[in-house]
């Protein structure tokens, strides 16, 4: 694990300040980004998730998915956890707490749209980077390889009806073409694109990291003002975030313990259900609400809060679940 991963989260923190600190000093400078879209696509955000996604899907191997009738009882809990457990559970800790328990300290106004955010949030289970948690636990390659496959796949059909069914719930309208317009821009295409020409999504790769902090830099420059005026919100924001993988991970490890699957399949299936593929929900909430949006803010803090939640969830793998044998004969750690 690099060093740029493991302080993920520092980094982000630094772009935040920095997206502030422009809002502060160059107030216009978020209008004329602003402006610069086409059909609701903001052009300089799209390129920038274009570069981040692209070497992601370039490591998936479709090829792995012969390997999947390996892990049918590991699989099939992992399916059950990301599809059903996971955007149910989140859009009820959304509810539960920016509609009941936050409501007097939040804006009102935006309240729905932090809770559509949320559930974006949680509608795409991890792409990349769970490939790296799951090589600090010990996960089986395998299997981690295959599963990411086949969740990609599923993404393209289920992704959609999931956010519109869910954020129906909300006084939000989610017009469905808006919707499939994002799935294809950031999803299909990219993942077609990266297939076809894997080279240059490899030369993408050392640009990925500064994309990501750049579209949070530019977030945060559009959410300055409303965000100085209530700064608490990324931290109200922060707690159904948290709870809700940590609800996920607990969920998926009873479930293979209760099925008696081994610690190598059963540890990447908790952290694949526990983590989430930000970028493309950075991107839908761009796409359907805006950067001033509430979604997009809620988005950014899953960003914020998934690499000390994650690098967490390692560690309990490791010294709770972890056979003796596999502990003392490990070569990665993730201090």
């Amino acid at each position: 694990m690099n060093l740029a991963t493991k302080y993920l989260s520092i980094l982000v923190l630094l772009a935040i300040g920095a997206g502030l600190g422009l809002d502060h000093l160059f107030p216009e400078l978020s209008g004329a980004v602003a402006q610069m879209e086409v059909a609701k696509v903001n052009l300089p955000i799209a390129l920038l998730i274009w570069v981040m996604v692209l070497p992601m899907f370039a490591q998936i191997d479709l090829s792995s998915l012969k390997n999947i009738s390996k892990f049918v009882s590991a699989s099939s809990i992992t399916l059950f956890v990301n599809w059903i457990v996971k955007p149910l559970s989140m859009a009820f800790f959304g509810w539960l707490f920016l509609k009941v328990l936050f409501i007097n300290m939040l804006d009102y106004e935006q309240i729905d749209s932090y809770i559509a955010g949320l559930i974006i949030l949680a509608a795409a289970p991890c792409t990349a980077m769970v490939f790296i948690w799951s090589r600090l636990c010990k996960g089986d390659s395998a299997f981690t390889l295959a599963q990411v496959a086949l969740n990609d796949l599923i993404m393209v059909i289920a992704f959609v009806p999931i956010c519109q069914t869910l954020i129906g719930l909300t006084s939000l309208y989610l017009p469905w073409e808006t919707l499939l317009v994002s799935l294809a821009l950031y999803l299909v295409l990219p993942f077609a694109l990266a297939s076809l020409a894997p080279k240059i999504s490899e030369r993408l790769e050392p640009l990925t990291l500064p994309a990501l902090l750049l579209t949070i830099t530019l977030i945060f420059c559009f959410q300055g003002r409303r965000l100085l005026s209530h700064p608490e919100t990324i931290l109200l924001l922060s707690i159904p975030i948290t709870l809700q993988v940590f609800f996920t991970f607990t969920v998926t490890v009873l479930l293979t313990r209760r099925f008696n699957i081994q610690y190598s399949l059963a540890a990447p299936a908790a952290l694949i259900g526990a983590s989430n593929f930000f970028e493309l929900a950075v991107a839908t909430a761009i796409s359907l609400f805006g950067l001033h949006s509430g979604a997009t803010l809620a988005t950014v803090v899953g960003v914020l809060i998934e690499v000390p939640l994650m690098l967490l969830l390692v560690r309990i793998l490791k010294n709770r679940f972890m056979p003796i044998d596999e502990y003392s004969t490990e070569g990665i750690g993730c201090d």
